[in-house]
């Protein structure tokens, strides 16, 4: 089992909040369209960041995620327990009641000593799955993806996983058999500039979707900036190993950048996904169809 790369930056550096201003994307989304990738940060007075946490990130909360989510044209939305928190999923959960529990969902971060009774309760509250994060740290250790995924098979929720280009090389095994639905997050972490669809840790990607794992597509942390055109390759080679496996996030507010130059625009992402999947068949599957399969819309 892969263990994650170190970190060479500190421990708790700041990064930037999101963008003041969303532009319009120059397409309308579907009825029923889903962001299936975003956290909530704050208010840090009543939610605390974790010590562990690799970076700090200002408040980013409801009303801010609302503004955005209504200039983009979409509907719905998966809240993904961001790394800050650790396995404290207070601010994901409180998130889901305040976005409506007939338009939220979200993803936990727990550890293999949960039990299914505290599963449960948290699905009740709209948990549909749990995140493993190998990039940013400070959640869950990939030793405990088979032990955990037993527990998820009995809930049908699905196990969601980021991690690095050379990790999926070595996880490739080990998530095809598992028992429960698999979510790669932000394409596999391959790079654009490493190789694209040609990198290895690609390949593995695809080979796993054609196999019936899911897939989020979320390029911009593998691009070398917008509008994104060097992961469109990647992103359509995914959509044609399983159209009816990909779905698409923000990944709003963006967190862990360095710098506010590099905070994407969300109508900018949609326009991306909108020259990925041209076809309105296509944006109905990943952005409606799909998600309401995997999270139970």
């Amino acid at each position: 089992m892969p263990s994650p790369r170190p970190r060479s930056e500190p421990m708790t550096r700041p990064c930037p909040g999101p963008r003041a201003v969303t532009s319009r994307p120059g397409w309308k989304a579907p009825p029923g369209a889903t962001d299936c990738h975003m956290h909530i940060f704050g208010p840090h007075d009543r939610y605390p960041l974790s010590p562990g946490r690799g970076y700090t990130p200002p408040e980013a909360g409801i009303a801010l995620y609302r503004e955005m989510l209504s200039t983009i044209g979409l509907e719905r939305t998966v809240v993904v327990q961001p790394s800050v928190y650790g396995t404290d999923n207070r601010v994901t959960l409180d998130a889901v009641e305040a976005l409506g529990r007939g338009r939220a969902r979200a993803v936990v971060v727990v550890d293999e000593s949960v039990d299914l009774p505290t599963l449960r309760a948290m699905g009740e509250r709209g948990a549909r799955g749990v995140r493993f994060n190998a990039v940013s740290g400070n959640g869950t250790p990939l030793e405990q993806l088979e032990a955990l995924a037993d527990k998820l098979t009995t809930l049908g929720w699905h196990l969601q996983l980021y991690a690095h280009a050379p990790e999926m090389v070595a996880l490739e095994p080990v998530l095809a058999r598992l028992p429960c639905p698999v979510v790669i997050d932000h394409m596999g972490g391959v790079q654009a500039a490493e190789g694209g669809v040609e990198n290895p840790g690609f390949r593995a990607l695809i080979r796993l979707l054609e196999r019936g794992t899911w897939a989020k597509l979320c390029g911009y942390r593998s691009s070398a900036g917008a509008p994104y055109g060097d992961v469109a390759a990647m992103a359509r080679a995914m959509i044609a190993a399983a159209p009816d496996r990909c779905v698409w996030g923000t990944d709003w507010p963006h967190p862990s950048l360095a710098s506010p130059d590099e905070v994407p625009d969300d109508g900018v992402l949609l326009d991306a996904l909108g020259t990925w999947a041209p076809r309105e068949a296509q944006r109905q599957a990943i952005l409606v169809d799909n998600p309401a399969r995997l999270y139970g819309f």
